[in-house]
């Protein structure tokens, strides 16, 4: 069963950035986005690097680690469309942003 988690206030992921958060026991990335936030599994799949900490071109989150590269608006690799990072739905209220874990 799922559940609304608090991940984070809104001014602290700037827009164009990336920041890794703990949530129901997983790793979480939150992006920043055109003016929207989205969220993916924070663990790369290629070694376990840290997406949340990956440098963002407009919505493509490079991981720091070897280089992956996935579109954070729908968890696709942007290599091979068959590879596709699992996504958690956002909720921002007030200033907060909520992510369903």
């Amino acid at each position: 069963m799922s559940e609304w988690l608090r991940i984070a206030a809104v001014d602290e992921i700037p827009e164009g950035t990336g920041k890794e958060f703990v949530a129901g026991g997983r790793i979480v990335a939150v992006y920043h986005v055109g003016g929207e936030f989205q969220a993916l599994d924070g663990i790369c799949p290629h070694s376990g690097g840290p997406l949340g900490e990956g440098k963002l071109n407009g919505p493509i989150v490079t991981c720091p680690w070897h280089g992956w590269q996935f579109d954070v608006t729908t968890g696709r690799h942007c290599l091979n469309a068959k590879l596709t990072q699992p996504r958690f739905a956002v909720k921002v209220e007030g200033s907060d942003i909520w992510v369903e874990i």
